[in-house]
């Protein structure tokens, strides 16, 4: 305990202090940019198709590529946002993410405008491993606090990018909803080079980057990611040689992949993060109790039409309070986190999701009416969220400071994971239903058995309580 101490001692010296309420809204602004435009585009995919006159399907691509270049770039990103240092990764992701923004609204046809959402995702992967890794270098004994209050961005960013991508679309263009991230970019680059200070690289900046370990993972995961989309289109058979053939690459490259950064000295991810003790635990629960509840809440909306023949405008309001249930938890429980330690707010929080997912699967009660009643599921699943973000994040990140960016990498490759996961798998079993909104609502019972089971893992989650 003596030498764990001394080691984070050491690890606080090398790093300057700086002033977090001049820092930390830099950072914060980043990510919720990145997140706002994670979402705003789905309010403008109709607008897309008409003006460049493409299908529904290349439209949907302007989605679809954006997640899969996060995927695929966050673990490399974090692996440079190590080697050569937070600061400068930031700089360059900021850099590159507000350049593609600028191309995306210039762009007049889809392919060209695909292209550059893919580069959008090289940049935005690269802002939240560099920006966690700020937080943790610089803002020493407070960190904790204000990593529970960044990881709230997420939700307010998927609050009101919806709304927004609606007024512009309606108001002027499409072309908007990437235009405003520029003078956004432009001002976060120009406060991150005066008020965030350089800090040493790490001595794996001698390393070679590994490769062959990034091509084994990329394949790995587009691959399953396509199998899973492919099979949410409710009419593929799984007996296919398209869809076998894909299972079988994705399931050969985790393996080819698990075997080679085994092997090699310095793999771009180390197994320890992956699968190693408390690393697992957490990776899990982000997976299923973060991401996994985070994909059905997004189909919450259609649920509310569906079943219940609630207007588009009125269910498109219900995850604006889900929203700020979260945000308000996330900045509740950043106060009180050393307090209660990381298991009780996951706990509580998983066992409110069980209960919200299986109320959302039944019909009103008690003549409370149906806007109500789904509204107030949302609200205790937003409840949750913003319960257990701050715990489950900073439950890794306290295993090993000194590899905040590789940590938040992987927490947040497990987030768009299981939101992949989910709504596909959702979407699957709702197209092929003979009553969708009856299969929909067996959908959300299903998601509560599943953060049931995984409350098995929560005791393997690393605990820490007072000063760290």
């Amino acid at each position: 305990m003596e030498q764990k101490s001394t080691m984070q001692s050491e690890f606080k010296n090398k790093y300057e202090a700086v002033n977090p309420l001049i820092v930390f809204p830099i950072v914060a602004l980043s990510l919720l940019m990145i997140t706002v435009d994670s979402t705003i585009v789905a309010t403008a995919l109709h607008a897309l198709q008409i003006d460049l006159q493409t299908s529904v399907s290349w439209a949907g691509w302007t989605l679809t590529v954006y997640s899969f270049g996060f995927v695929v770039m966050l673990p490399l990103s974090a692996k440079l946002s190590t080697q050569f240092g937070h600061r400068r990764i930031f700089l360059s992701s900021i850099a590159t993410f507000t350049i593609a923004s600028l191309l995306c609204g210039l762009s007049t046809n889809i392919y060209t405008l695909i292209a550059m959402r893919a580069l959008q995702a090289i940049g935005g992967a690269g802002i939240t491993p560099s920006a966690t890794g700020i937080i943790v270098n610089h803002f020493h004994h407070s960190r904790d606090k204000f990593l529970g209050l960044f990881g709230s961005m997420f939700a307010t960013g998927s609050m009101i990018g919806p709304i927004f991508g609606g007024l512009f679309v309606t108001y002027s263009t499409w072309h908007w909803i990437f235009f405003i991230n520029i003078p956004i970019g432009i001002a976060v680059f120009l406060l991150a080079m005066r008020f965030i200070p350089n800090a040493p690289a790490s001595d794996q900046a001698r390393e070679k980057l590994d490769i062959l370990g990034m091509l084994y993972l990329a394949v790995g995961i587009i691959t399953a990611m396509y199998a899973v989309t492919y099979l949410g289109e409710g009419t593929t058979d799984i007996n296919t040689p398209f869809f076998i053939t894909l299972i079988v690459a994705s399931a050969a490259s985790f393996v080819l992949f698990f075997r080679h950064i085994k092997r090699i000295k310095f793999p771009f991810i180390q197994p320890r993060f992956i699968y190693g003790k408390g690393f697992g635990a957490v990776n899990l629960v982000n997976f299923i109790q973060a991401g996994i509840t985070i994909g059905g809440l997004s189909l919450i909306p259609l649920y509310a039409v569906s079943r219940y023949g609630i207007s588009e405008l009125h269910s498109s309001t219900l995850l604006v309070g889900e929203g700020l249930a979260s945000v308000v938890m996330s900045v509740i429980m950043s106060i009180y986190l050393r307090r209660t330690g990381y298991r009780l707010p996951i706990y509580v929080g998983s066992i409110v999701l069980v209960v919200a997912f299986a109320l959302l699967s039944f019909s009103p009660l008690f003549g409370i009416t149906s806007y109500v009643w789904v509204f107030t599921t949302v609200l205790l699943i937003g409840f949750s969220l913003g319960l257990m973000s701050p715990a489950s994040r900073n439950a890794g990140i306290q295993l090993a400071p000194e590899e905040s960016a590789n940590i938040a990498a992987i927490r947040s490759l497990g987030l768009q994971m299981g939101q992949i996961v989910s709504i596909a798998g959702a979407t699957s079993i709702i197209a092929a239903a003979n009553n969708p909104s009856k299969a929909h609502g067996f959908v959300y019972l299903g998601l509560a058995a599943i953060i049931l089971a995984a409350i098995a893992v929560i005791p393997r989650v690393p605990e820490s309580r007072g000063k760290w």
